[in-house]
């Protein structure tokens, strides 16, 4: 028999079997005897006791009261107005247009909702439009887009993503903004009118930019070709635009179809759902194209399919007198948006701000919920330990 010998380390986890030729190490699966594998760093434990509990429950309740109490009065502060005018009811005023009124409708439907408003707005006013029933959280929805063509890309202008079909191409032309997004843009357009107590109304200014974020409009979103150009040029491929800017783009490629040659002539097409192309949604250069805030900011899709997005602002002119005074007004609505086919609604929302944003009084009753919650099990539990604590105490001193 060959003789072997057997050697344990337990500082290093190593096994050493010794035989007659020569000694050959295996390691085991014991840890190695170190401080970390062994479990034995210094650890700290919080041991919880009255002493440190009850105080807890009682400075987490004194500090959420207070602030729940400042953010809900804050945001019962906020006025807001909301009017629903989608038409459902026969009687409202924009009932036969919501009945009669589709995307292939050849001419807009007008509607005037009248209001009252029974308290002035004294700061800036902030309009927004609000649909329901509306889910831009769909997975395929908020997918079809091609953020390279709408960042102003010309190779991507003349061969959408394929993420934008069905709405990529129509009639052998690429469509410009491409996607499911871009082609259910909102598009009613919202007028308000002051009726002054004479008898004559009175044309509310509406600011059509400052309405969708820094970053979005100069960042993510730009027209192609620059700022200086020519949108009408570039989106149609008249002239030598789009040849131009495109042996650029394409320097690389060893072949062209003769497809996307006849599409580079022909420039691209609007949405299916669009009454004018994209470079005709503003009269303003800077506010026209990729760039146009209408545009970019129905492009951000809400979470919930009941949501508002700003639509206008309403800016403060003078610190006499109110921006919206008590009164009688007038909405003028074109309706351009139908919402029958998937039982949506739609509305119009005025309101305010104040330093913590829009009215939301959500934040305010959970910081008042979980206050008063922490207090109350302070106070139960500061009254079984009086009378608990008493009695074990009394029972120690017996024993």
């Amino acid at each position: 028999m060959m003789a072997s010998s057997y050697n344990a380390k337990d500082e290093d986890g190593h096994i050493t079997v010794t035989g007659p030729g020569g000694g050959a190490v295996l390691r085991s699966k014991k840890p190695e005897n170190t401080a970390f594998k062994q479990q034995r760093l210094p650890a700290w434990q919080p041991i919880l006791t009255a002493g440190t509990v009850l105080p807890a429950f009682f400075i987490i309740g004194l500090l959420f009261i207070p602030i729940g109490i400042g953010l809900f009065v804050t945001s019962n502060n906020i006025k807001e107005f909301e009017i629903d005018y989608t038409g459902a009811d026969t009687s409202s005023p924009c009932f036969n247009c919501s009945q009669n009124f589709s995307w292939n409708s050849t001419s807009p439907c007008t509607c005037t909702v009248p209001f009252y408003l029974e308290q002035p707005y004294e700061s800036n006013v902030y309009v927004y439009y609000g649909l329901s029933n509306f889910y831009q959280n769909h997975r395929r929805y908020v997918k079809s887009r091609d953020d390279s063509q709408l960042n102003g890309n010309l190779k991507s202008l003349r061969e959408p993503s394929k993420e934008c079909e069905p709405y990529a191409y129509h009639n052998n032309k690429p469509i410009a903004p491409c996607g499911a997004i871009a082609n259910s843009m909102f598009n009613d357009t919202l007028e308000l009118f002051y009726n002054d107590p004479n008898g004559t109304s009175v044309k509310i200014l509406l600011g059509t930019t400052g309405i969708a974020w820094w970053t979005d409009k100069h960042v993510k979103f730009g027209n192609p070709g620059g700022v200086d150009s020519n949108l009408s040029a570039v989106f149609q491929g008249a002239g030598g635009c789009w040849s131009l800017a495109l042996s650029n783009a394409y320097k690389r490629d060893s072949t062209r179809s003769s497809s996307s040659d006849r599409l580079s002539v022909s420039g691209t097409t609007k949405p299916l759902n669009w009454r004018r192309p994209v470079y005709e949604l503003d009269s303003d250069q800077s506010n026209n194209g990729f760039v146009n805030e209408d545009f970019i900011v129905w492009m951000r899709t809400a979470a919930l399919p009941t949501f508002r997005k700003l639509y206008r602002i309403i800016g403060k002119s003078s610190q006499m007198v109110p921006t919206l005074p008590r009164g009688n007004y007038t909405l003028e609505v074109v309706y351009n948006y139908p919402v029958r086919s998937f039982e949506g609604r739609k509305r119009m929302i005025l309101s305010t701000i104040s330093w913590m944003g829009g009215k939301n009084p959500f934040l305010g009753i959970a910081y008042i919920t979980v206050g008063s919650v922490c207090f109350f099990l302070g106070v139960v539990l500061l009254v079984i330990h009086h009378k608990c604590g008493n009695r074990n105490n009394g029972a120690e001193i017996s024993n």
